[in-house]
């Protein structure tokens, strides 16, 4: 049977996406097989589509990258992947802006071998060193829900990268008392069995949740969407686990920040 989500993310999502002129591509950012996989302004990429040639094509240039415009990267939530969490907003940006949109690890086409580090830290490394490798020297990191945590390791660990970050729906740390509050408020064991749906009442829990509007889709739809998007359920637990920090960690960080100014 078609997936009717897979053919609307193929003939209409994507194809949105080219038309504001990005392209998909795969980039290899440790040579140890993890593996980003982008939507970037085709403008932007060189003829080669390899990260090596990518990496050469970018030191060649190194004096025009980015082309005077402002460099925007969009990093999407658990609910779904990169272009087709931010499609719309591809659209609006790309008139202005060279927009970057990621796969977060596991997401997407997103891959890294077994045992990889889970936590946002790593995702923020590995985004970024995606983005050096195509040549970006400095952009503005927009998340959504689990993309803003990504956003802020990026700020926190590259500031001659990241110059602002916008988030929505998301915090600087997810420490264990608002985890425990959040999951009160939400009626979840844990975020695992909330953001990973088992089932389309599960799943019509989660948009209830994340979105603004009520909206109504069929649940053929929704059972299509939870098999085109909810993959890699054991590692995406993971990535839910190293998200929570003790109150105590994520208060050094804090006093240490206000020591710094």
């Amino acid at each position: 049977m078609v997936n009717l989500v897979h053919v609307a993310k193929k003939q209409l999502v994507q194809r949105l996406a080219k038309m504001a002129g990005l392209r998909q591509r795969a980039v290899d950012v440790d040579d140890a097989g993890t593996v980003i996989s982008i939507w970037v302004p085709k403008d932007k990429l060189p003829a080669g589509p390899t990260a090596e040639e990518m990496e050469t094509e970018r030191r060649k240039k190194e004096t025009k990258r980015n082309g005077g415009r402002l460099s925007v990267v969009l990093l999407h939530g658990f609910a779904g992947d990169g272009i087709l969490t931010w499609v719309l907003q591809v659209v609006a940006l790309a008139r202005h802006y060279d927009v970057y949109v990621p796969d977060l690890l596991f997401f997407g086409g997103s891959v890294s071998p077994a045992g990889a580090d889970q936590t946002p830290g790593f995702q923020a490394e590995c985004v970024a060193s995606a983005l050096r490798r195509l040549g970006v020297e400095r952009c503005v990191a927009v998340g959504f829900s689990y993309g803003g945590f990504v956003a802020f390791k990026m700020a926190e660990a590259d500031p001659a990268l990241v110059v602002s970050v916008v988030a929505t729906g998301s915090l600087v740390y997810m420490t264990r008392s608002t985890s425990e509050a959040m999951l009160r408020r939400l009626g979840a064991a844990s975020f695992a069995e909330f953001l990973l749906p088992n089932d389309v009442a599960g799943l019509k829990s989660l948009f209830a949740a994340g979105t603004y509007r009520k909206w109504w889709l069929p649940d053929r739809v929704l059972s299509d969407y939870m098999k085109l998007m909810i993959f890699n359920r054991k590692e995406r637990t993971q990535l839910l686990e190293g998200l929570v920090v003790s109150d105590e960690d994520a208060a050094v960080v804090v006093r240490s920040y206000r020591q710094t100014g």
